[in-house]
């Protein structure tokens, strides 16, 4: 009987490990194949509810872009506040890096707050000069128009029922304090009515309604994904995970707590929504600002989505594969009745 080396015994465990990993990847992109093959006849309805986050939000961009990559087909977006401008942008046929773009170079920022914040609250006093007149504008730093005017630009001038992908802006109406989704209408007005900050942006007029920002009352809007017809909701939740600030004295600086309150209300408020949807995608954005600009915090939370948004991947290939299962016997025994 021959004695194994040492030396062949590695060799040996490790050409088994590398065919492992070489059926492993094999499996994997029969199992894409089969699902893009389910994409040509019969599949469940997949949609995205992109929740709100201020520059957390541009994870998305990564969520996007990781579901591209895999072809997983996306049939309807649900947004909110962020996830409306990203998720609209991208339903209304703007590539990815353009989208990309236009948050690395600021333009989009640059739209959305025209004068920056500390400027703009240096001349807040002034605001009060047209009440004296008798002209009484709606509260807010911002109007939001040349920013609806980005967006519908960039959007080719599209309404939102002719886009080419069902898509709807949720925001939050502050004359009976419902939720509403915006479904028809300039986009760039539907996605101005979904970002409109409290306090930061002035509300927008919308036929009989004034809308605010739909993170108030949905900030996760899987329902509104729902009603465009999806089978299969892949939630994007973009809030900051919880966890304990190292040190008290974090809470020192002006504006901390109330920031700190917004992210405990968002991040309770969208624990009971995540249970509507059948996925969650939750990028690690914790510690980006909500109004970041920075290139560093861009490029991070683009990143995590990406990377978030892989490891859900399996799960999801496996329910698609399963629902087009179902749908396949179903009709098959429908045929044969």
């Amino acid at each position: 009987m021959h004695k194994i080396s040492k030396q062949s015994l590695y060799i040996l465990l490790l050409v088994l490990l590398c065919f492992s990993q070489m059926a492993y990847a094999e499996t994997f992109d029969d199992f894409k194949l089969q699902v893009e093959n389910n994409a040509k006849t019969k599949r469940p309805r997949i949609g995205l509810a992109l929740g709100g986050g201020g520059t957390r939000g541009v994870a998305h961009v990564g969520v996007l872009r990781a579901l591209e990559k895999n072809n997983i087909p996306i049939d309807c977006i649900a947004g909110t506040s962020m996830g409306a401008i990203i998720g609209g942008l991208y339903a209304a046929g703007v590539p990815l890096d353009k989208i990309e773009k236009m948050l690395y170079d600021n333009s989009l920022v640059h739209s959305y707050d025209t004068v920056p914040i500390r400027l703009r609250l240096a001349v807040v006093p002034i605001f009060f000069v047209p009440h004296i007149f008798g002209y009484h504008p709606y509260d807010g730093l911002y109007r939001g128009n040349k920013f609806a005017k980005f967006i519908s630009r960039t959007a080719s001038d599209k309404n939102v029922e002719s886009l080419p992908m069902p898509f709807c802006a949720v925001a939050c109406n502050i004359l009976d304090g419902k939720t509403y989704a915006i479904k028809s209408g300039n986009i760039g007005r539907a996605i101005q009515a979904s970002s409109a900050i409290p306090g930061l942006r002035r509300p927008v007029p919308f036929e009989d309604k004034l809308f605010v920002d739909g993170g108030i009352t949905a900030n996760l809007p899987v329902e509104y994904a729902r009603q465009l017809g999806a089978d299969i909701v892949i939630a994007v939740n973009v809030d900051d995970k919880l966890t304990p600030p190292a040190e008290n004295k974090n809470f020192h600086k002006i504006g901390s707590v109330s920031y700190r309150c917004l992210d405990i209300f968002l991040t309770r408020s969208d624990e009971h929504t995540e249970k509507e949807a059948d996925f969650i995608v939750h990028p690690d954005v914790s510690g980006i600002g909500l109004l970041s600009r920075s290139a560093k915090d861009i490029k991070r939370a683009v990143k995590e989505g990406e990377d978030a948004t892989k490891e859900a991947l399996p799960a999801i290939l496996a329910e698609i594969q399963k629902r087009s299962n179902e749908i396949t016997l179903n009709n098959n025994s429908n045929d044969k009745q």
